[in-house]
C-alpha cells in the first residue's frame, strides 16, 4: 500500500462547527443592522474565508475588519466550543495513522483557532502539521495555506485533499492535488463535483476505503 500525504480540511470535514460559526456570523451582521438569514442560508459561512462571506452578505469593505472583530470576540470565547467531531472521524484518523500515512490539516480557519479546536477534542495528536490562515491577509485562502504547508514539508508525494466544499477542491487543484469530497459537511456535493472532486465519500468508513486506492 502506498503511503499518502492526506490533507484534511477542518470545519465541515473533521468537526461540525456550524452552530458556533453561524451564531457568531449572525452577531456580526446584526452589528451593522444587516438582515440575518435563516440558519440554513447561513451554512455558507462554514468553510470559506470569513472576510469574503461577510461581504457577500452585505458588509461593506470598509467595515469588514470590524465585523471580523465582532465575530471573533464571541467565537474565541464561546462559539469555538459550539462544535463537535463528526461520528467516526477519530476512528478514521487512528486507522490512517496506524497505516503510516502522513496526516495534515489545511484549513482557512486561523491557525491558532484550529489548534485550539483540535487540542480541545484531542485530535491534534493524529497530525504531523496543522496549517491554517493568519489573522492578517497574508494567508487566508486554501491554496495559500497549502502552499505554506508545502514549504514546511517539501514535496508531498501521493497527496490527496479531503474537504467538504468546492474551495477545498480548487485550492488543492492549484497545487496539482486531487480532492475527495465528503457528503456530511456544509458544501454542496454538486459544487464539489463541478470543481473536479475525484470522488465523494458518504461516511468516514467510505472515506477510509477510498483512501486505500
Amino acid at each position: 500500500m502506498t503511503k499518502k500525504a492526506i490533507l484534511f480540511d477542518l470545519d465541515g470535514t473533521l468537526t461540525d462547527s456550524g452552530e458556533g460559526i453561524i451564531n457568531c456570523a449572525g452577531l456580526a451582521l446584526a452589528h451593522f443592522g444587516l438582515p440575518v438569514p435563516d440558519p440554513d442560508t447561513m451554512r455558507v459561512f462554514v468553510g470559506p474565508p470569513l472576510r469574503d462571506t461577510l461581504m457577500h452578505f452585505g458588509v461593506k469593505v470598509e467595515n469588514v475588519e470590524e465585523a471580523m472583530q465582532v465575530f471573533r470576540a464571541r467565537y474565541t470565547t464561546v462559539g469555538i466550543f459550539e462544535n463537535k467531531p463528526y461520528p467516526g472521524i477519530r476512528e478514521l484518523l487512528a486507522k490512517l495513522k496506524e497505516q503510516g500515512h502522513q496526516l495534515y490539516v489545511a484549513t482557512s480557519k486561523p491557525e491558532t483557532m484550529a489548534l485550539t479546536v483540535l487540542d480541545h477534542f484531542d485530535l491534534s495528536r493524529y497530525f504531523d502539521i496543522i496549517a491554517g490562515a493568519t489573522l492578517d491577509k497574508s494567508r487566508d485562502t486554501k491554496a495559500g495555506v497549502i502552499a505554506y504547508l508545502k514549504e514546511q514539508t517539501g514535496a508531498m508525494t501521493a497527496s490527496v485533499m479531503v474537504g467538504d466544499t468546492a474551495f477545498d477542491v480548487t485550492g488543492a487543484a492549484a497545487h496539482g492535488i486531487p480532492t475527495i469530497g465528503v457528503a456530511w459537511g456544509y458544501g454542496r456535493i454538486e459544487d464539489m463535483k463541478a470543481a473536479g472532486a475525484i470522488a465523494i465519500a458518504q461516511t468516514p468508513e467510505d472515506l477510509f476505503e477510498l483512501l486505500q486506492n
